[in-house]
């Protein structure tokens, strides 16, 4: 049923804004509820291996990659609301599994049940573009898209909290309440996209690009524990690089393909993604680089000597940051276009790693670092839904979403491996134990600047566009109409 043409009220909009950007905060703590626990993990999941229990991490990103393009694509075929309570339901599952149980397996199956319920935050935003009213939208995707740096600065230090006072069962409890709590909120408050693709789904390139992408992240994610020229290794990777060959072969043949390969590679969507990967990899690096300075011991004389709580207290104000200064980029998208915006995002990454090679000697630089690097991936996350949905159309926006979000994924798992070489391999003996030096750190923060100039130069190679005005490419949903008769309640 097509919009009159009514405004949607003010206070419809704040609760489907409200509940789709708390459902991806739940997601992305979720995300990282296990972090705390890592030093404990093989004990409690009663393994003696280090690399075993890391798969409790690595099913989780596996996971999510293959969801969200996967969901993106049902979602566009079938509902995309339909598809955010569905994944959310799933992620409850796991998380409830999870909580079950203390044993490597089912808590493995668990965690990549959880990593499906990360397809919400690309569902959420295609939703937005669908039902809400244009002027609305720039600051409605500002904030789901901070949605994703809240939930991560947050987890932190609420996983470590409840771990050290509960049991750490407790923090898989929560997920399954909060996730159970919004997948509620959703089917009462946010209404059904009217918009549909057509064509049937593509089980073929679901599995291709299924098979594809665990290899290739296989590779980036255990490369080091396997060894990088080890015969698991490049055996993987070969396959990876067939495979998925093969699969944008099949998709550029079949009627109806999983990912419109034609798109993706369309100048503004293929540099769009580009960046997505780049500024992944600049906003997970310092994830990964400022805990352990925070947390080395002050005998190293860079060290700051702080507990896992105390870290992520300290972090914690840049996810905050990030939902603080939505209403800013949003303004800056209507004003000047996505792409300045993402230029702006890169240039104060840059400049916060630059400023990190000075802030890391105390809590409170530290501290700035993070907030600094949380507002220039503030500005970034919110002109890539803008820039993608500018350049497809409506009946193909939550594939395309989700594929800008694979990538972003990509970029952070990319991070993880390349962080985690260089930290192991500049160290200093503290006792028994080898430690990340100064030298490791610096050299961290300078690659994560040198990223960062990258994303840059990537995003001053996009088409100008003096406004988002195809963001928004069909009639929002008029206050009290109802949801279109193609969307049936489920």
């Amino acid at each position: 049923m097509p919009a009159t043409g009514r405004p949607v009220s003010d206070t419809r909009v704040r609760g489907i804004v409200v509940t789709l950007a708390g459902a991806g905060v739940v997601m992305t703590i979720m995300g990282t509820v296990v972090v705390p626990l890592i030093p404990t993990l093989p004990a409690l999941l009663h393994t003696s291996s280090a690399a075993d229990a890391s798969w409790a991490i690595t099913a989780t990103l596996l996971a999510a990659a293959v969801a969200m393009p996967v969901a993106g694509r049902l979602g566009d075929l079938y509902g995309k609301r339909r598809l955010l309570v569905a994944s959310t339901c799933v992620m409850v599952v796991g998380s409830v599994l999870c909580a079950l149980t203390s044993s490597l397996a089912p808590v493995t199956a668990g965690r990549a049940l959880q990593g499906v319920g990360l397809a919400a935050v690309p569902l959420g935003i295609s939703i937005m573009r669908d039902v809400l009213p244009p002027a609305r939208l720039p600051a409605a995707i500002a904030v789901m898209s901070s949605s994703f740096g809240v939930g991560g600065a947050l987890g932190l230090p609420i996983s470590s909290l409840i771990a050290q006072s509960a049991s750490w069962h407790a923090l898989f409890w929560m997920c399954a309440g909060a996730g159970a709590v919004f997948a509620v909120l959703v089917r009462m408050v946010v209404p059904e996209s009217p918009v549909r693709a057509s064509g049937r789904f593509d089980v073929v390139g679901a599995l291709g690009l299924t098979a594809g992408l665990v290899a290739l992240l296989l590779v980036i994610t255990k490369g080091t524990d396997w060894g990088w020229g080890s015969a698991t290794t490049l055996a993987l990777l070969a396959a990876a690089v067939i495979v998925l060959g093969l699969w944008g072969m099949f998709e550029v043949r079949v009627a109806a393909p999983l990912v419109d390969l034609r798109a993706t590679v369309r100048r503004q969507v293929l540099l769009t993604n580009l960046a997505a990967l780049v500024v992944g990899f600049a906003m997970y690096a310092i994830g990964l680089i400022a805990p352990q300075v925070l947390q080395l011991p002050a005998a190293t004389g860079y060290g700051l000597g702080q507990s896992m709580l105390a870290a992520g207290l300290w972090m914690a104000p840049g996810g905050l940051a990030m939902m603080a200064i939505a209403p800013l980029t949003a303004r800056l998208t209507a004003a000047r276009g996505p792409k300045v915006t993402l230029l702006v995002g890169t240039a104060v990454i840059a400049v916060a790693y630059v400023a990190g090679l000075g802030l890391v000697g105390s809590p409170a630089g530290v501290m700035i670092f993070g907030l600094l690097n949380s507002c220039g991936v503030a500005f970034a996350y919110a002109s890539m839904p803008a820039l993608i949905m500018g350049a497809v159309p409506p009946s193909q926006s939550a594939a395309a979403n989700a594929l800008n979000s694979l990538a972003r994924s990509v970029g952070m798992s990319t991070a993880s491996a390349v962080i985690a070489v260089i930290l192991a391999h500049l160290t200093v003996s503290l006792g028994p134990v080898d430690v990340p030096s100064l030298t490791g750190v610096r050299v961290s923060l300078i690659l994560g600047a040198a990223v960062s100039i990258g994303a840059g130069l990537i995003a001053l190679a996009l088409p100008d566009h003096p406004r988002p005005a195809a963001v928004s490419a069909v009639e929002p949903l008029a206050a009290g109409d109802p949801e279109p008769s193609a969307a049936p309640a489920s």
